[in-house]
């Protein structure tokens, strides 16, 4: 289980987050683009960078971005729809990345790239890659589930079909891990897959941030600015490189 997703990010990953898209992306980025108050000269890590949606959408307003993932499969989606904007992407675990200390002006975490692993000190891994490829007085932001709002709005079943392929998707809670199981049936058959989130509180968040070195400025509670709280549906936290 704690290697899940190693398996989980393919061409069915595809299918099951169909409904998350390049618009969706562009108006995320709207935001990003504001609070962190980016300029031309920025180099942008994507960290965790699926297909791209968000690098993709930086490049096209012009920023230099470097989008890094550890599935080749959503690389290689991500390459495709890229082609001809500033942006390259590199295969990588975010545990260690393939890059130097200081390189990024920015780094960006986004739709719940974190918590991904069982053990609390490779998640606090997660945290000092970024702070060691950032600059100093680099900026973050990391886009994360919010507990309550998860816990609150948990549905145990759902299921739907789409072009003759039918998913399930069951969810369940675990202490403080968050797990999905899904199914995915074809005229291929039938294909199981595992997800798994480590459900951190904003306490614990930024006290892994600041033993990391990063300094926390703002939480919002969504990509509309709405201030975090406990009835938010998200926990977008941002700072900067303060050692």
């Amino acid at each position: 289980m704690s290697e899940w997703f190693k398996e989980s990010f393919g061409e069915d990953y595809l299918l099951v987050y169909r409904h998350r898209t390049l618009a969706d992306a562009a108006d995320e980025v709207d935001s990003i683009v504001e609070w962190l108050n980016l300029n031309p000269e920025d180099h942008i890590l994507d960290l965790c960078c699926g297909t791209g949606r968000h690098s993709i959408a930086l490049a096209k307003r012009g920023y230099r971005v470097t989008g890094l993932d550890l599935s080749e499969t959503l690389l290689s989606h991500a390459t495709t729809l890229s082609a001809g904007l500033p942006v390259r992407f590199v295969h990588g675990d975010m545990r260690s990345l393939p890059f130097s200390d200081g390189m990024f002006d920015v780094v960006l975490n986004l739709f719940t790239s974190f918590g991904y692993f069982v053990e609390d000190r490779d998640n606090q891994r997660v945290l000092a890659e970024i702070h060691r490829v950032l600059k100093p007085g680099g900026r973050f932001l990391i886009d994360f589930l919010n507990r309550p709002a998860v816990i609150r709005g948990l549905v145990p079943v759902s299921e739907r079909e789409e072009n003759g392929v039918k998913i399930r998707e069951e969810r369940w809670v675990e202490g403080d891990v968050v797990r999905k199981r899904i199914w995915v049936s074809d005229h291929r058959g039938s294909r199981r897959y595992e997800e798994r989130v480590k459900m951190y509180s904003r306490d614990q968040m930024e006290e892994m941030m600041q033993r990391a070195g990063l300094s926390v400025q703002q939480v919002w509670g969504d990509f509309n600015g709405n201030p975090h709280s406990e009835h938010s549906r998200r926990m977008i936290i941002a700072g900067w490189r303060s050692q």
